[in-house]
């Protein structure tokens, strides 16, 4: 099957896919972590001992974040923002890369369509075990006629499927080959194209 240049074939720059990585890895990070300032830990109203006199060092609250359940100092918050901003163009960028790395190390493997006898998952894993290579994971895309793969695939943990149009850099870097319909290539072509015209 003959492969656009403009897209499977193109020099990768390790720099552009590895940013892409991480700004994909930062918009799916929740803030979870939280803490409470010496404002926000209940109690503490009074003040422990009197300021002179007794010998000790002075202390306005036992909520203060040098005592023992005191409020902590500059710790997490839920309000902390880790999504990161990326250009449009540096993402397909990127994308286009991976998918060239993955054809031209033989990792791309292009089927006619995804049709089977019977809409079984012991079928598909059959037809990874035919496969004359020894992959451990595989990244099916599909086309738009194709989404009965994805329920036929789903109990498959070294699977992971998607639509043509849906992929990224992520999933391209997880999983070591990428087997596509050639339904779903065409869509792939098709989305780069009528962006680079819409881009002009």
């Amino acid at each position: 099957m003959k492969l656009s240049d403009d897209i499977f074939d193109i020099a990768v720059k390790p720099e552009v896919v590895h940013q892409v990585y991480v700004a994909q890895m930062n918009n799916q990070r929740q803030p979870w972590a939280d803490t409470k300032t010496k404002g926000e830990v209940r109690g503490g109203g009074r003040k422990p001992w009197a300021q002179k006199g007794t010998g000790r060092a002075r202390h306005g609250s036992i909520r203060s974040p040098i005592w023992k359940g005191g409020g902590v100092t500059f710790g997490p918050l839920t309000i902390r923002n880790y999504k990161s901003k990326l250009n449009k163009k540096t993402r397909r960028l990127a994308l286009k890369m991976c998918l060239s790395d993955k054809a031209r190390n033989g990792a791309l493997l292009a089927v006619e369509n995804f049709s089977f006898e019977r809409p079984k998952t012991k079928l598909f894993a059959g037809f990874l075990k035919a496969l004359p290579v020894d992959w451990k994971s595989f990244l099916v895309l599909t086309g738009a006629g194709e989404r009965e793969l994805v329920r036929l695939t789903r109990n498959l943990k070294q699977v992971r499927t998607m639509r043509a149009e849906d992929v990224n850099v992520m999933e391209l870097l997880k999983n070591q080959a990428v087997i596509a319909s050639q339904e779903a290539l065409a869509s792939l072509v098709g989305i780069f194209t009528k962006k680079n015209e819409s881009e002009k």
